[in-house]
């Protein structure tokens, strides 16, 4: 039988407790767990429920954009409504016909080099409280590397996939999707960047390059700003993302690094 070796004093538990946000050092009583971390269990489980099933509102998204000089469209995927959403993750990844018009009205001839794509995902509270600010500290770094980009797309039911027709919609040789990670325990509100060059519609997830756990509490907004745009410079250059990106990079004359 394996033995359960106990902390040997308060002061390590709590030790424990500061280096993650893992349910650990929690105590017993009785048989159970103490009330304080049954009420706590309860209140992230709430969290996380509320984070999926809430929608984002993207009225006021659309007004902190404008707010920053920015404009939005809003598009659909192929799902209804939430419920669908959850369970058909495929119709999540496809654009609604009336919101591809829309975008082609919105990017017709202006050939754009970056495409932002704000989705929902699995989690309205990361993007209620993190999209913007993000935008906020990248967008600018997008003018010192000379790129232009597209209005921001609100993607209402939206997989990370969706970014593909949207960008290649847009005509943009790059998209951004910042969309809201599925919930856990310890966080509910941690936001994700996808980032893809050449968008197309059936693009492999290995073409694709990931910053998440953006979140207060996880890897920061200025910090993930910094790393997002250290990565689009390196696609722009290298035409490339996803798992190929760093072998591409390391092919480029030292001038260019």
């Amino acid at each position: 039988m394996a033995k359960v070796i106990e902390p040997s004093s308060t002061e390590e538990r709590l030790d424990l407790r500061q280096m993650t946000d893992a349910r650990v050092s929690l105590g017993r009583h009785g048989a159970g767990l103490p009330t304080r971390a049954q009420l706590s269990f309860l209140l992230d489980h709430a969290r996380a429920r509320e984070a999926v099933w809430t929608s984002v509102d993207r009225t006021a998204l659309t007004d902190r954009l404008n707010r920053l000089g920015l404009s939005a469209v809003e598009v659909d995927s192929m799902a209804s409504d939430r419920s669908i959403y959850v369970r058909r993750p495929d119709l999540g990844r496809l654009l609604e016909a009336a919101s591809a018009d829309r975008l082609k009205q919105a990017g017709a001839g202006k050939g754009y080099d970056v495409a932002i794509v704000v989705a929902d995902g699995l989690s309205s509270s990361a993007v209620d409280l993190n999209a913007v600010p993000l935008i906020e500290a990248f967008v600018p770094k997008l003018s010192t590397l000379n790129l232009s980009a597209a209005p921001i797309v609100l993607a209402n039911q939206a997989r990370v996939a969706l970014g593909d027709p949207v960008g290649e919609v847009l005509g943009a040789k790059l998209t951004i999707v910042l969309v809201g990670e599925r919930p856990g325990l310890s966080a509910a509100d941690s936001l994700g960047a996808y980032i893809t060059y050449g968008p197309k519609q059936g693009n492999p997830d290995s073409g694709r390059n990931c910053v998440s756990n953006i979140r207060e509490g996880g890897l920061p907004i200025r910090e993930a700003a910094e790393i997002i745009s250290k990565l689009i410079g390196d696609m722009m250059k290298t035409r490339v993302s996803g798992v190929a990106l760093k072998s591409a990079v390391a092919k480029l004359p030292s001038s260019q690094v």
